[in-house]
């Protein structure tokens, strides 16, 4: 976006990059005018770069805000509310279809409110990329790819129409078809650019630093880029797409230094799950990390993007890195133009911007990691944050979960004709998924290494375990192809079934039916062990529930051994074919080695061909059919696409804040309350309200889909909302899954807030700790709204999530430090009473009256959690969209 700004300080100024001139807002000229800027972080000088740029005599954006961030090296900690506009906007297809039905619902909307349907357009570039519908149906063979395909076609017809009429019916708006990547590596690899230009209405070219929110968390990924970017909810994300400004709090920046470099043998991902866990003990929600120091320019920059990929895992708003050499040397091998590149340099340079290893910023705290006693690691069996070092998995396994479920022996089952034992501890998925690890080569050659010397070895998979590779990026593919590693990893069960997500995101597929008959019948805890960034409990597969993070070739190994129930370093992966043991540092690939393979397979015209036509598409996307149009013809009976109700009554001005009296609670949940607890991705099962409800539309169990697939369609996610698996409501006792109690009888949650609907009654949610954390789902905040809960009270929340109850309109309120549901004895039975709403105030006291079953009453005080003036004004207009909407019809 370029610049409205009246810059009162005088600080836009020229850069002349090869014979072509660029204006700019100058931070060095700022610094003259409001205070020493050479200490602030990076992330924070793209902040203030955006302040100037914007400047418009304080309507959203003034010299004082601009001053804020100047002065924040006095007092590093989190400050006061900014408005921030990002330069452009990243979706994935699970929200982005979300994304673009609630725009075409505003352009209905607006036409009813008497406005102009051409005020609904993105105003800063869309890149939408499809990448979250493949699933691995198939596998294990050459024809994987292929047929995985044309099922994905076959499944998703109808919401590929739909993404195809928005870009061909919205400004600003491109989309990636299916089959290309992960939006993540396509955007790492192609759609940053490092440093952003266009042309401003004075016909001038503006250069400024590349910005980005997306709507998918690990948005983070291109951080390592030195593209300030972050995951946002969709309903945020559709703001920024609308012009609307990112309220937020200039924040805390942790400084994460550097040394050394990385020990022989040693991944990126061991790095990256090290840094997880060490950030999650020092706590560094809602901030940004930023790293720093000698050891950084000792990493590539696939190696940063790993690491700033998993900041959601760390609970970092983003994991930023510096602009250096190995930027530039990345964005030319990866095919960008010579003069873009030239700008980088010379923009980063000009604004102090461009990473230095002996620079030490100013920062609110500081940790610090030698990368020499990085070690092999793996993190599970439920959490990415629960590192444990290679050699005590199997340790883990075996005291805690094994003690924990208290299991039998194995039990027999038939694979193609065999009989095998499965049991406690097998690994039933092997996985190399992921935009974390497949955007990196070193550990995608170490994979396919691993592979080429168990395949000399004559050394095989165990048959119970379902193996798949779905890399982020069809250069992927080529220089595996190139280098003769794909064709060992084929030998081993590793054929490509996909560029997307897959497995990380729960589209595994389904288990051959003997494996998932022995686990569910027997009570297995079966095991995954996948090369992605999430391992919540339901996620990867209904059918396991140990779920354990790894790089790529630990995962083949994994798929070798069969089992997380013996030692890994000490103990064989099987024998070869003459019988004898062969133990992983037998299969393990030096540094030299992955070196010499990176160096002689990978190169620009990789690039430059994959990405020569990427919108284009395969001939699948070619045959979708569409006309672009003012407004969208929504398909009466569609299971996919339907017009939300987020609009239905919706007047010009907004009606007075209502006041919860008498509210029940929904539920009662623990810590570490997901996303994926709340809205899940995966399966359909097909007793579930949202299962009934596709059975009731005549669609068969096989075309169920995904709940992912079908977040176009409210019907099915209000029915899916705390539908998960695993999810364990406090208010009914040892059931997992979805259920609640309505006047004492056990009943799905859907059908219980039906009822209380009916009833007139509002409701609550209660929660403990980090509740929200995990995927930028919206639907986790629009289908809370839909079942009629009013507020949220719990212990802490994850940053985006907070942010999205806002945006639909929900209350999030926040316990008092030291309390929460149990020491205030909190339960399904009590009523919650919360008045004042009118006069609420952004982070005042609220309080919370409490009626028991018995008729007592007592009131406790919570803090309200939205934060800023902004998200006040979201809220009083029952959601960001809705203030929009009357914004651009006024």
């Amino acid at each position: 976006m370029t610049q409205v700004g009246q810059d009162t300080l005088g600080t836009r100024t020229t850069l002349d990059v090869a014979g072509k001139e660029y204006a700019y807002y100058s931070l060095a000229t700022a610094g003259e005018k409001l205070g020493d800027v050479s200490k602030l972080p990076f992330s924070l000088k793209v902040l203030l770069e955006n302040m100037l740029r914007f400047e418009d005599g304080g309507h959203t954006v003034s010299t004082d805000h601009a001053q804020k961030i100047v002065d924040w090296v006095k007092n590093p900690t989190t400050g006061d509310e900014i408005q921030y506009r990002p330069a452009r906007v990243l979706l994935q297809d699970f929200t982005g279809v979300p994304c673009v039905v609630d725009l075409a619902a505003m352009r209905d909307a607006i036409s009813k409110l008497g406005g102009d349907t051409a005020k609904i357009n993105p105003q800063v570039p869309v890149n939408l990329v499809i990448d979250h519908s493949v699933m691995v149906d198939e596998f294990g063979h050459p024809k994987a790819f292929e047929q995985n395909v044309e099922l994905e076609y076959q499944r998703n017809e109808e919401r590929y129409d739909f993404l195809k009429w928005g870009s061909k019916s919205f400004e600003n708006f491109s989309a990636v078809p299916p089959g290309t990547g992960i939006c993540h590596q396509v955007n790492l690899e192609h759609i940053g650019r490092g440093v952003w230009s266009s042309e401003g209405p004075d016909g001038k070219l503006t250069a400024y630093p590349d910005t980005c929110v997306g709507t998918d968390s690990h948005t983070t990924m291109i951080n390592g880029l030195g593209v300030l970017g972050w995951g946002v909810g969709g309903i945020e994300a559709e703001a920024a797409m609308l012009g609307q400004p990112i309220s937020m709090l200039i924040p805390r920046v942790v400084g994460f230094r550097l040394d050394g470099k990385l020990a022989e043998g040693v991944t990126a991902t061991d790095l990256v799950l090290t840094c997880v866990q060490m950030l999650r003990e020092v706590g560094v929600v809602g901030s940004f990390v930023e790293f720093y120091g000698p050891g950084v320019s000792n990493l590539s920059l696939a190696d940063r993007a790993t690491i700033a990929n998993m900041a959601p895992e760390y609970g970092a708003t983003c994991g930023f890195f510096g602009i250096d050499e190995k930027t530039l040397d990345y964005l030319r091998l990866t095919g960008r133009d010579e003069h873009q590149i030239e700008l980088v340099e010379a923009y980063s340079r000009a604004q102090g911007m461009w990473f230095e290893p002996d620079n030490e910023p100013v920062f609110s705290e500081t940790l610090q990691l030698d990368l020499g006693k990085v070690v092999p690691s793996l993190a599970g069996p439920k959490r990415p944050q629960d590192r444990v070092i290679l050699p005590e998995v199997d340790e883990l396994f075996n005291s805690d979960l094994k003690t924990l479920y208290n299991k039998d022996k194995p039990h027999r089952v038939d694979v193609d004709g065999k009989d095998h034992d499965i049991g406690d501890g097998d690994v039933v998925i092997a996985a190399i998924t992921s935009c974390t690890n497949t955007s990196n080569p070193d550990v995608l050659i170490a994979a396919g290494l691993v592979a080429e010397k168990a395949v000399a070895r004559g050394m095989t998979p165990k048959p119970w375990v379902k193996t798949s590779l779905a890399p982020g990026s069809q250069v992927v593919t080529d220089y595996l192809v190139k280098s003769g590693l794909q064709a060992s990893l084929d030998k081993i069960g590793f054929d490509l079934v996909g560029y997307g997500c897959t497995t990380c995101i729960g589209n595994s597929g389904p288990l051959a039916p003997p494996i998932s008959n022995a686990i569910n019948s027997n009570d297995i805890v079966a095991a995954s062990v996948l090369s992605g960034n999430r391992n919540f409990e339901g996620r990867v597969s209904p059918d396991v529930r140990a779920n354990f993070l790894a790089s790529p070739p630990l995962v083949v190994a994994y798929a070798l051994k069969g089992t997380v129930t013996t030692d890994m370093v000490d103990e064989p992966l099987g024998q070869d074919r003459d019988g004898n043991d062969v133990f992983l540092k037998d299969l393990w690939p030096t540094n030299q080695e992955i070196a010499d393979h990176r160096a002689a397979n990978i190169d620009r015209g990789m690039f430059e061909k994959r990405y020569a036509d990427v919108y284009k598409g395969d001939e699948h996307w070619q045959k979708i059919n569409v006309v672009g149009s003012d407004t969208y013809q929504w398909k009466a009976g569609s299971t996919y696409v339907a017009s939300p109700p987020f609009f239905d009554g919706m007047e010009l001005e907004p009606k007075p804040v209502e006041d919860i009296v008498g509210a029940k609670p929904l539920a009662v949940l623990g810590d570490s309350t997901t996303t994926d607890h709340i809205s899940p991705a995966g399966s359909i099962k097909e007793d579930s309200p949202a299962g009934e409800y596709l059975k009731s539309h005549q669609v068969a169990k096989a075309d169920f889909n995904s709940y992912g697939s079908r977040r176009g369609n409210h019907e099915v996610m209000m029915r899916g909302t705390f539908a998960n698996i695993r999810i364990k409501n406090e208010m009914v006792p040892g059931v997992e899954g979805g259920e609640t109690l309505y006047k004492g009888e056990q009943m799905p949650i859907y059908d219980a807030a039906m009822k209380h609907k009916e009833d007139g009654t509002p409701l609550v949610v209660i929660g403990g700790k980090e509740y929200g954390t995990g995927s930028s789902r919206d639907w986790a905040a629009k289908g809370t709204i839909l079942l009629g809960v009013r507020a949220v009270i719990v212990e802490s929340y994850e940053r985006i999530h907070r942010s999205n109850l806002i945006g639909m309109g929900v209350l999030p309120l926040q316990f008092q430090d030291g309390e929460g549901r149990e020491s205030l004895g909190l339960n399904g039975d009590d009523t919650f009473t919360i008045k004042g709403l009118d006069n609420l105030e952004p982070r005042s006291d609220v309080e919370v009256e409490v009626t028991r079953k018995d008729g007592s009453t007592f009131i406790f005080s919570a803090k309200c959690r939205i934060d800023t003036a902004n998200e006040m004004d979201y809220y009083r207009n029952g959601g960001i969209l809705h203030y929009v909407l009357r914004k651009l019809a006024a």
